[in-house]
């Protein structure tokens, strides 16, 4: 019998900074930007207390280039995805490493009328994009929009970007 493993995040967060764009050497997109959390509870002499986590967190593909025009600094997103971690050596030979959320899922959880770095007024704030390959707009009445592309339809340079020395 085979051990089974999970490996899922779930983040409701703000963005930290604007999403980030760059390439692979193979012209492969890829956006990295920062999500904080926030965790608030009473200890115990009841005074409350708020903790903030700051993750670090990368699209591929299809999903970059939305990222990228979708969102700003203080959005609100959910972001499902998982956890990842690559390993680099430094310009002094010093072994680095850094864990990071790498996205399957985003959805825009800001009010109406808020806009992204490259949103226009045509785009609705609760844009739906899964696995970076379909983006839905939902209305209030749970209308789907037809602005879907099938996962067919977008073609990957890299099957796995992952294996690529990345320029950052």
């Amino acid at each position: 019998m085979s051990a089974r493993s999970l490996n899922l995040v779930q983040l409701i967060g703000n963005l930290t900074r604007d999403p980030e764009m760059r390439y692979t050497t193979s012209g492969a997109p890829v956006v990295t930007f920062g999500l904080a959390t926030n965790k608030s509870w009473k200890d115990e002499s009841g005074e409350q207390k708020e903790l903030t986590e700051f993750h670090n967190v990368v699209a591929w593909g299809k999903l970059a280039e939305i990222c990228q025009q979708l969102l700003a600094k203080g959005m609100k997103v959910y972001i499902q995805g998982s956890l990842t971690t690559r390993s680099w050596q430094d310009e002094s030979g010093v072994m680095r490493y850094r864990t990071e959320v790498r996205v399957d899922d985003m959805i825009l959880l800001d009010s109406k009328g808020r806009q992204g770095a490259g949103m226009d007024e045509n785009v609705q704030s609760d844009a739906h994009v899964n696995d970076g390959m379909n983006m839905d707009e939902d209305a209030p009445n749970k209308k789907k929009s037809s602005k879907k592309t099938s996962k067919e339809d977008v073609k990957e340079e890299v099957s796995d970007p992952w294996a690529e020395d990345l320029p950052f």
